[in-house]
């Protein structure tokens, strides 16, 4: 069927309706675009099709940089201009949050860095295909395995890595046995980290396959191994040796003025390149006696932000990192659920005039936005990383007298169609 391509939605594909009027998403598409698709289901009152050929293309349409785009199911966006996916990522987001009902929305200000080479961790499936080894992702929409030769988003060092597991002849029987391989470096690709998460542990020696990987790859501060267990209904469960390793257990990575200790396999931002203009905009002209930082991660913002306050709280459920790094008189970490730490500090009475906050992809949901405003502080900033569950959050804060102030997307993943969002809030009474 012919289709006209009316808009992007969350998710990266494009909106048409066909001659019936159903609602059809096509991917790989671009906003005024004539497709040619093919149907591949129909889900109640709407329908998935295949892009088969582009009959009038956009002028932002460009050829993708990556050979397996389309195929790999990473990217949703190198077929269109940078400053394209820049547009559709705003655009999504503004109507997300209006029909969420958060409406009187500030300007959407872009927050962007490199659109390429900026990752500073990937994680590849490993497999073993005609006595050869290869590395790759999952193939777009399923579970099949992707061997791939290049990942242009990747920061180089990444990828020469990669190279360097798959042709190593003392790396091959722990690269045989493994399922999957993380890598982690540095914003200046100076050190590296990597793990193995393998099916059983090989005989071999970790030492002799830190030093053959050491020889080619001086960058290598450290290396792990996690064995996979089943944990039933055919999930896989890993489980960290730490007799299997060499080197550090992570690196320090410098974002602004701040160092972080990023253990292995721990979580941290993935955009090298946008890292410092991101942590400044959350954090940048905020002073003032006492700040919260909740879901604090490894204390990315509690860092600057205690430069600026007399004290700074931050708080994380997994807090091996925070309370190894997040230290001093003027810095409290504690380990325990933001959830749970706003339940006591509300019967404390405790009033930081800052809070920001970082959840995971779920939001902060009913009971934490309710905490919060008991504790009513005099500015929220709150960093997103889901339009649907930040609209649902805005809009209770925004219904309980809270001002949207200011709107940025952030452009965290450049060629795929996650985003950023960091909203600042502000009580009514300080508004202006």
């Amino acid at each position: 069927m012919q289709l006209q391509i009316q808009k992007i939605v969350y998710g990266g594909n494009g909106l048409a309706h066909s001659a019936e009027g159903k609602a059809v998403f096509v991917p790989f598409t671009l906003p005024g675009e004539t497709v040619e698709a093919s149907l591949d289901s129909e889900k109640g009152g709407f329908a998935e099709a295949s892009l088969k050929a582009v009959h009038v293309p956009s002028t932002d349409r460009v050829a993708p940089k990556c050979a397996h785009f389309g195929a790999c199911g990473g990217c949703q966006y190198q077929h269109a201009s940078y400053s394209a996916q820049v547009e559709i990522k705003r655009s999504v987001l503004k109507e997300t949050l209006e029909r969420a009902g958060v409406t009187s929305l500030p300007r959407i200000q872009p927050l962007t860095g490199e659109p390429w080479e900026y990752r500073n961790r990937i994680r590849l499936r490993v497999a073993e295909i005609d006595g050869k080894l290869h590395a790759g992702y999952l193939r777009r929409a399923s579970s099949e395995f992707l061997p791939i030769r290049m990942c242009p988003i990747a920061s180089p060092i990444l990828w020469r890595t990669v190279e360097a597991l798959l042709s190593l002849e003392d790396v091959s029987p722990w690269m045989r046995m493994a399922d999957e391989v993380e890598i982690f470096t540095d914003r200046e690709q100076s050190k590296l980290q990597l793990t193995l998460f393998l099916r059983k542990e090989p005989a071999a020696d970790f030492n002799r396959f830190c030093e053959s990987l050491h020889l080619v790859l001086p960058e290598l501060t450290g290396a792990g191994v996690a064995l996979i267990e089943s944990s039933g209904r055919g999930r896989k469960a890993y489980r960290l040796k730490p007799r299997a390793h060499c080197g550090a257990d992570g690196l320090s990575y410098p974002v602004g003025h701040a160092n972080y200790w990023i253990s292995r396999g721990g979580f941290f931002q993935v955009n090298r390149t946008i890292l410092d203009s991101f942590v400044e905009l959350v954090t940048a002209n905020r002073k003032g006696t006492l700040a919260w930082d909740l879901y604090a991660g490894v204390g990315l913002f509690s860092q600057i932000l205690a430069k600026n306050f007399t004290e700074v709280v931050a708080v994380e459920a997994a807090a091996t990192d925070l309370m190894r790094s997040f230290r001093g008189p003027e810095k409290r970490a504690v380990e325990a659920t933001t959830l749970d730490f706003l339940r006591q500090a509300v019967l404390e009475r405790d009033r930081p005039e800052l809070v920001v906050l970082d959840p995971p992809r779920a939001g902060i949901g009913q009971e934490v936005c309710s905490l919060l405003l008991r504790v009513k502080p005099r500015e929220i900033v709150y960093v997103s990383c889901d339009p649907a569950t930040l609209g649902r959050d805005l809009k209770q804060m925004v219904d309980s007298g809270y001002t949207l102030h200011e709107l940025h997307m952030v452009d965290m993943f450049p060629q795929t169609f996650h985003q950023e969002t960091v909203a600042v809030l502000r009580s009514e009474k300080h508004a202006g």
